[in-house]
């Protein structure tokens, strides 16, 4: 895990890889839960019959926002700033979705330190996130997510 004890020390890993979190795995179970929860239940993602017999994949296929929201889980399993008494997600720059995830698929998270930017309100930072896909010539996402580490005041 990539800790850090100050603001400074974080500042100073700016370009700085952080790792890897654990590796998930996108069950079907999981791609249902998702369809049911946000309303979006297109049959490429929920009728594994019809998804094997008219879809590009050959099967079912997670979200796109799906995978994205796997990201924040992964990236506190691998990066803190230890004064931080929490932390927002700000918001996300670019977001790409280059590779379909199919049912089953093992996904690897990877994070890079983009920017940092200490304010009155917490330290901002910008990290690139690539979520791989185990046996997969592409990644299934590629974001820059935003964000907001609240620091007290002198903690940092």
């Amino acid at each position: 895990m990539a800790r850090f004890a100050t603001v400074d020390d974080l500042l100073a890993a700016v370009g700085r890889d952080l790792g890897e979190g654990p590796p998930v795995t996108v069950t079907q179970a999981t791609i249902d839960a998702f369809a049911a929860v946000t309303g979006d239940d297109q049959w490429i993602h929920v009728d594994r019959a019809r998804a094997a017999r008219e879809g590009p994949f050959g099967g079912t296929v997670a979200h796109g926002y799906l995978t994205l929201s796997l990201f924040p889980r992964a990236l506190y399993a691998v990066f803190a700033l230890d004064p931080a008494t929490g932390s927002l997600n700000y918001g996300l720059g670019r977001v790409r979705f280059p590779a379909p995830v199919p049912a089953g698929a093992v996904l690897r998270p990877r994070f890079r330190l983009l920017a940092v930017e200490p304010g009155p309100a917490g330290v901002r930072c910008a990290i690139e996130a690539t979520m791989a896909i185990d046996g997969g010539p592409k990644p299934a996402c590629v974001a820059e997510m935003i964000v907001l580490l609240m620091v007290p005041d002198g903690a940092g």
